[in-house]
């Protein structure tokens, strides 16, 4: 197994630039995963490795000791303590870090239950939001999430690391605000918009049905569009001086409260 332990070698100097740039991810078609679990997650969903780079003494102590057996040899590379250090992203990292081929992301993809539940982000652009959100979809077992007109890329590093790994495990779709609103429209999906002004009560609308919740962003909230075209405006009471929810948070509140009106089946 190769392994390599200078800063200059012009793998680490392209997975550097991987790590940095958003178009640099999408010029050279890769993204780059740090953690077993992370790795582990996408590959149960169909992801293939491109490179996997092991640092020996962090991964000595990983909780997942027989993931590199999995993946071929021809591709692994060992990287020095020092080298691997300059490229996690995190502390206390397990010492794999992965690329892989990132998905289309294509409404016309996502396969949908008989009555699915979908959560729509418009304009995201903290990436540690939309890894939480991702992480909270995947707890609650909604059928997609729908990223509308995003400000942030989807394999940001922070989303990975924030999503631990949920970002492999929920079907997502990235397109603009028309597009979603048509294809929930073709699908019969009830649109439920979360504005801080709404007149009805979150827990009072019934999200047994096909149905899918708006986020917006926390400084702006929702735009005109999905205020004006929504079948309802749902608020989440706010009981003391401050009036919002970091939208993470505001998210996970609905979602449960979809799936405990739905038995959490």
């Amino acid at each position: 197994m190769e392994r390599i332990s200078s800063l200059q070698n012009p793998r680490i100097k392209q997975l550097l630039r991987l790590q940095a740039k958003a178009r640099e991810r999408r010029e050279q078609a890769l993204v780059l995963v740090e953690g077993a679990r992370e790795i582990q997650l996408a590959l149960s969903k169909g992801y293939c490795p491109e490179q996997l780079f092991i640092c020996p003494e962090l991964y000595a102590h990983s909780d997942y000791p027989g993931l590199v057996g999995e993946i071929a040899d021809e591709i692994k590379t060992e990287l020095s303590l020092p080298v691997f250090e300059k490229l996690a992203y995190r502390k206390g990292s397990d010492g794999l870090l992965a690329t892989l081929r990132p998905k289309s992301h294509l409404l016309e993809e996502l396969v949908l239950s008989a009555h699915p539940f979908i959560v729509v982000l418009e304009a995201v652009e903290k990436p540690g939001n939309l890894g939480a959100i991702l992480r909270t979809a995947d707890a609650a077992a909604v059928d997609a999430v729908i990223v509308c007109d995003p400000l942030c890329d989807l394999y940001n590093p922070n989303v990975v690391r924030s999503s631990v790994g949920c970002l492999f495990t929920v079907q997502t779709a990235v397109c603009s605000s028309q597009q979603a609103f048509d294809w929930m429209r073709r699908h019969k999906i009830n649109i439920l918009a979360a504005e801080l002004q709404a007149s009805q009560w979150y827990h009072q609308t019934d999200m047994r049905l096909s149905t899918a919740i708006v986020m917006g962003t926390e400084a702006d909230g929702l735009s005109s569009f999905w205020l004006n075209n929504a079948d309802e405006r749902i608020k989440i009471p706010m009981r003391g001086y401050i009036d919002s929810l970091n939208v993470s948070v505001s998210t996970a509140v609905l979602c449960f409260e979809a799936m405990r009106q739905r038995g959490f089946r």
